[in-house]
């Protein structure tokens, strides 16, 4: 029987290469403002805004097998630059927007035999980083919530989170706008490259599927080794 996985905000970047990745023996269902690129007869669009539309209101199946949380950003600026409603505005799409979809699907994640849940924060959250208190205040609340449902809900729901490094996804345009800036950036990294989509998803993929039953409440590095390395 295929499943059926829910990824919110998966039109582009990482949530794309999930859902190409695992439409071949999933049913996979993507809840974002844009449409995804690739057609596929596994996959299915559903016009949504995590910031202003109801999850209830799509006509979404009465059972979830898998959920995943997509949308980010990255705005990085110093703190003496933020007001509060930059991380008010940081925490609604980061957290709230993930808590308020959550709920609205809650019952039919429930209805799975062991629904799998995965969420995203940043190598930002372990690894302190200049310019990085907005999204890694969110994220950071991101990692708390998870590890709270994964206990809450086990063993009906596993819930695992991925922290990745810099990613070579639309969200990351600005910070790689040139082969200059591409180069200085692989050097911070241990591996001496970014992620790519692919790096990403193939861990997401393998955390909704049976190979990883046995795994819940983790935070899990996926950044090339720059939260635990220090080769300089």
């Amino acid at each position: 029987m295929k499943k059926n996985i829910l990824l919110i905000g998966g039109s582009t970047g990482i949530g794309k290469e999930i859902a190409e990745r695992m439409a071949s023996e999933n049913n996979i269902l993507i809840a974002s403002r844009n449409k995804i690129e690739t057609e596929s007869e596994n996959i299915r669009h559903f016009k949504f805004d995590v910031l202003e539309d109801d999850i209830q209101s799509l006509e979404l199946p009465d059972t979830l097998h898998g959920f995943v949380y997509c949308p980010g950003s990255i705005d990085l600026k110093p703190f003496k630059m933020l007001k509060p409603s930059h991380f008010e505005k940081e925490m609604n799409l980061n957290f709230f927007g993930l808590v308020r979809t959550l709920n609205g699907v809650l019952s039919k994640l429930k209805n799975a035999e062991q629904a799998s849940l995965v969420f995203f924060s940043t190598v930002a959250v372990k690894t302190g980083m200049p310019f990085h208190t907005g999204v890694a205040a969110a994220k950071g609340a991101v990692e708390g919530f998870a590890r709270s449902l994964a206990a809450e809900y086990a063993p009906s729901f596993r819930v695992n989170v991925i922290a990745p490094s810099l990613t070579d996804t639309p969200l990351a345009k600005k910070l790689l706008s040139s082969d200059e800036k591409k180069k200085k950036m692989d050097s911070r990294h241990p591996l001496k490259r970014i992620g790519t989509p692919g790096d990403i998803a193939a861990l997401a993929a393998y955390l909704l599927n049976e190979e990883s039953s046995w795994m819940t409440g983790q935070v899990l590095g996926m950044d090339g080794g720059l939260s635990t390395l220090n080769i300089n």
